[in-house]
């Protein structure tokens, strides 16, 4: 698992670890039952506060995609289907919210959107 931390970034460093760990879980780079880094190696690697790594994984098992056991680590839970159903649901959201800014720049009409979408679907099978 690569993590990148951006310290120019306007994003928190514990933030951009949490999507970074999160979007390899949902997207199935780390599977069930993988170990996660220990907090301490994570900070030592990355050049950061164990704060901020204790912090990452709370919000992460407090979000049900890890788990922790006492004296032996933190690892990737079963993948719960409702929150990765959630993840995309959030993600096709946000892409119909942007299509929905350049359907009114581009002078479309809401059935010339459907139409669109209609004919993408059909190429896409």
């Amino acid at each position: 698992m690569k993590l990148r931390i951006h310290n120019h970034s306007d994003i928190p460093i514990y933030q951009q670890l949490y999507e970074q760990i999160k979007n390899s879980i949902l997207c199935g780079d780390l599977s069930e039952r993988d170990q996660l880094p220990t907090m301490r190696y994570l900070a030592k690697e990355l050049r950061i506060s164990v704060v901020t790594t204790k912090r990452v994984y709370d919000e992460l098992e407090k979000d049900g995609l890890i788990y922790s056991i006492q004296g032996k680590g933190s690892f990737v839970a079963a993948r719960n289907k409702e929150i990765v159903r959630e993840e995309y649901l959030r993600k096709v959201e946000s892409s119909l919210i942007e299509a929905l800014k350049y359907r009114i720049l581009a002078g479309l009409s809401i059935e010339e959107l459907k139409s669109m979408i209609d004919i993408l679907e059909v190429t896409d099978e």
